[in-house]
């Protein structure tokens, strides 16, 4: 996997977190294994869309990308440099040119400052420009969410859910970063403004030309905003592949179950139903083989024993599954 076009890599992460016994006196009784083995790449001005239940692992990526957790292993390559190789100051460049904007924008902003100030907190921090020019900037922004330059003297509390998200946009790209990882934006909000949130990160997109790691589980605002797509379970990533081959020809058991669960896109479209049997397993002691296997309709013997390979099938569409153990690219 080459760097070239792509603003971010990830190379076999891996994120396990201790599980301790005693109080005094702790000891480490095992490991969580939140991510294992996970790579992708995110490339320059598209939208890379990460899909499962809860508990697949996918907020824990997004936070290893943010340097909210340390890696247990693997490598993140920032245009091909390795972030933990970084110093302070290519560290600090970094955390700039990577923003988030998560699904609850009320628990990331302080209630007690105004709008103008959260917004403008990034570039006190980060630059050198005049509070002349900060608040130029802060208006401007707040225009390119669709909001009023009168309403940067209001306090977060006086917007609704889709006005305070806005915000968060604003405050995310006040830098001009390269990466936004955005962490389920639009799941808390009414469905009457989820494509107007959806419609406005599109646009920002496309004039700032900015990259997006987006995490979610509703398949139809996955498909709008995405460009590719990697279905994760179990701390790994099952399959991926570009966004409409993804949707056209899924191949993983899961994937197919996933979509089968969504709302279809048209009245008329039968969807074959899949109802998956349990739980996904605890990441503390996942099965043997193929995670999936407890679940899945079409396991067999060796799924139980033997952990599947990436199968790549075309030039984009990559598959780990004993199905297509054998298959031509």
């Amino acid at each position: 996997m080459t760097s070239v076009g792509h603003v971010l890599e990830a190379r076999h992460l891996k994120k396990h977190f201790p599980v301790t016994k005693g109080l005094a006196l702790q000891r480490t009784v095992g490991w969580v294994r939140a991510v294992e083995d996970v790579s992708f790449a995110i490339r320059s001005g598209e939208t890379l869309s990460l899909v499962g239940e809860s508990g697949a692992g996918k907020t824990t990526v997004a936070k290893t990308l943010l340097l909210l957790e340390k890696l247990s292993g693997g490598n993140l390559l920032f245009h091909g440099k390795d972030v933990s190789q970084f110093g302070r100051a290519e560290l600090k460049e970094y955390r700039s040119n990577v923003q988030a904007v998560f699904q609850d924008p009320w628990g990331s902003m302080d209630p007690r400052m105004r709008v103008k100030t959260i917004i403008a907190e990034p570039l006190v921090v980060n630059t050198t420009l005049t509070r002349r020019e900060i608040q130029l900037k802060v208006l401007e922004l707040l225009g390119q969410v669709g909001l009023r330059p009168d309403q940067a003297d209001l306090y977060p509390h006086e917007f609704s859910g889709g006005q305070r998200q806005r915000i968060a946009v604003a405050r995310a790209v006040a830098l001009n970063p390269q990466l936004v990882v955005l962490d389920e934006p639009v799941s808390a909000l009414d469905v009457s403004i989820r494509a107007q949130i959806m419609n406005l990160l599109k646009d920002i997109q496309t004039a700032y030309g900015l990259s997006y790691l987006l995490i979610a589980h509703n398949l139809a605002t996955v498909r709008y905003m995405s460009h590719a797509v990697a279905i994760m379970y179990l701390g790994e990533i099952v399959e991926y592949a570009e966004g409409d081959e993804l949707f056209e020809h899924p191949l993983h058991p899961y994937t197919k179950a996933l979509m089968s669960a969504a709302l279809p896109a048209r009245p008329d479209e039968v969807v074959e139903e899949i109802v998956l049997p349990g739980e996904m397993p605890s990441p503390l002691n996942p099965p043997r083989g193929c995670h999936f296997h407890p679940r899945c309709p079409m396991a067999m013997d060796i799924c139980r024993e033997v952990a599947p390979a990436v199968v790549h099938i075309g030039s984009s569409h990559q598959v780990s599954c004993h199905l297509y153990d054998g298959a031509k690219a």
